[in-house]
């Protein structure tokens, strides 16, 4: 529930056309308000940006920490009809590397499955929750513009602590980037995530339930699946798991 809404008429008029966004000073967590909108008819590219969460979640149940104010939080809902949802996290994931780039100069690699990452170090982190029966999904995105917990990084940390982009202006570039590649084809789609991927090539060790799997990221299979090949020469498909990248032997 929204502890309290923003009044930004300048940032506000300057969306792309298009795109619903709300600010709100502070909430719990973004991915929780938009989800629950959309299970109450809020429309396609309907967006939540906060300035400040309590209870930010990551992948695996972790949370996301920012200092209030300082960083991008915001989530973002897509209502995908017969297209495939997942095309949507590569989606917001390219946007956002391309808008930290067009805004800052900072290029972001990408670490499957979609975080951004500046060298070894997590810039920005996706979670996506959905309702396959009700054709939508929220993307929930944290970037982190001018503060980072320890061993992660930031734009402000990437430019050498010069003056960095806002996080709303940030957010504007994003969105217009999301629309430069939503009639994107899925090739196109994949081949641009396959060329940011910093993944690919390297030693990786994939954390699963059950076992881990040690070996070097390959590619991707037509379902942008990470395909890992073991020390033993056997090449296992990833499609969920915990990418640790290892440095070579």
């Amino acid at each position: 529930m929204w502890a309290m809404t923003t009044q930004n008429p300048s940032s506000q008029s300057n969306w792309p056309i298009g795109w619903t966004v709300r600010h709100v000073a502070e909430t719990g967590s973004t991915n929780d308000d938009l989800y629950a909108d959309a299970r109450v008819g809020a429309a396609d590219r309907s967006v939540i940006v906060a300035d400040f969460q309590t209870a930010g979640k990551g992948r695996l149940d972790r949370s996301w920490e920012a200092a209030r104010g300082t960083n991008l939080l915001v989530s973002l809902l897509f209502r995908y009809g017969d297209r495939d949802p997942s095309r949507y996290t590569r989606i917001v994931a390219l946007a956002a590397r391309a808008a930290c780039q067009t805004t800052t100069g900072v290029e972001p690699g990408i670490k499957w499955p979609n975080d951004l990452v500046v060298g070894a170090h997590k810039l920005a982190g996706l979670l996506a929750v959905g309702s396959p029966s009700e054709q939508f999904v929220v993307v929930g995105i944290g970037v982190n513009v001018g503060w980072a917990p320890s061993g992660a990084t930031s734009l402000v940390a990437a430019t050498g602590g010069a003056p960095s982009v806002s996080p709303l202006v940030l957010l504007g570039e994003m969105l217009r980037e999301i629309d430069r590649r939503t009639d994107s084809d899925d090739a196109a789609l994949q081949a641009e995530h396959k060329a940011a991927l910093v993944t690919l090539g390297t030693r990786v060790r994939v954390q699963l339930s059950a076992s881990d799997i040690v070996g070097v990221a390959v590619d991707l299979d037509e379902k942008s699946r990470l395909l890992v090949r073991d020390d033993a020469g056997v090449t296992h498909v990833v499609d969920v798991g915990d990418v640790v990248h290892l440095r070579a032997h």
